[in-house]
């Protein structure tokens, strides 16, 4: 079936979208994305990631094309032309075709793309047994709460921990641990879930906030505060969290076993309730 996106007022098939070399996107990666996944044709958070999303054309000076009510008309109508329950949307904006000069273009238009890709959540294996995965060093800009489109950083991370039959790198920054390549991280310490504080280190990643939301509710103790490296080397648990990976668990870190080499307890608890939460948001009853 032919895929339809959406680009600058225009629902085509992809293979017909063209985008002017001139784009900024193209010549400086000037632009931001967002990624919502969508279960039985219902967008998960679709709010909270369109706020992202403003956030970072803030970031980046780029004044939002659509409002609110805009966005979730043009969401709708992507996914009713994919004609598929669950997939991804992914929306780009950057700043627009211009001279290339490294300031601003005086008048320009934005660049608007949404593309549905299939959205697979990581596979009951998976889940029962974990990942693996490696740490680097944090190299990134200090802008990393802002979703770009200048993704090569990231890009050269995330190969390492294939290059290491992987599934995601770590990163630490300064002593202390910032993110994944492409996913935010828990710890278990003690008994107590852990993830960094929100800040301009890392991405504000939506499924985290569902997780401390769930942990919260459920009488389950956490805690927002930095991680020394340490602390993430002796946890008992690792988690990765994002749209497309949701929760897994991670029971090897650099080789090694973290915990007793299996997904723990909390993990267990924790995934239970992200996915009775997500199919409540699947039927249309998502708690305000």
């Amino acid at each position: 079936m032919t895929t339809i996106v959406y680009l600058n007022g225009d629902f085509l098939p992809v293979e017909q979208a063209r985008v002017p070399v001139m784009d900024r996107g193209f010549l400086f990666g000037d632009g931001v994305y967002e990624v919502i996944p969508v279960y039985d044709r219902r967008p998960f958070r679709l709010e909270e990631h369109l706020a992202r999303l403003d956030a970072s054309l803030a970031g980046i000076r780029l004044t939002n094309p659509h409002d609110l009510a805009a966005w979730r008309s043009l969401t709708e109508r992507v996914i009713a032309e994919a004609g598929q329950d669950d997939l991804g949307l992914y929306i780009q904006v950057t700043r627009g075709v211009g001279a290339r000069d490294h300031a601003f273009p005086a008048r320009i238009q934005p660049t608007v793309f949404i593309l549905p890709m299939p959205l697979s959540p990581p596979a009951p294996g998976l889940v029962a047994t974990g990942v693996g995965a490696i740490t680097a060093v944090d190299n990134r800009w200090l802008r990393c709460d802002l979703k770009t489109i200048s993704l090569l950083p990231n890009v050269l991370l995330r190969q390492l921990s294939v290059d290491a039959g992987s599934a995601e790198t770590i990163l630490i920054r300064d002593g202390f641990l910032t993110e994944g390549s492409a996913s935010s991280v828990f710890v278990v310490m003690d008994g107590v879930i852990v993830a960094p504080p929100k800040s301009e280190r890392m991405l504000p990643g939506i499924t985290y906030d569902v997780v401390f939301e769930l942990a919260e509710a459920h009488g389950m103790a956490c805690a927002r505060r930095p991680v020394p490296e340490r602390e993430l080397r002796a946890a008992t648990e690792i988690w990765l969290t994002s749209s497309t990976k949701e929760i897994l668990a991670v029971t090897r870190l650099d080789g090694q076993a973290v915990g007793d080499g299996r997904p723990g307890a909390l993990f267990a608890r924790i995934h239970a309730l992200y996915q009775a939460y997500k199919h409540t948001v699947m039927r249309g009853n998502e708690p305000s």
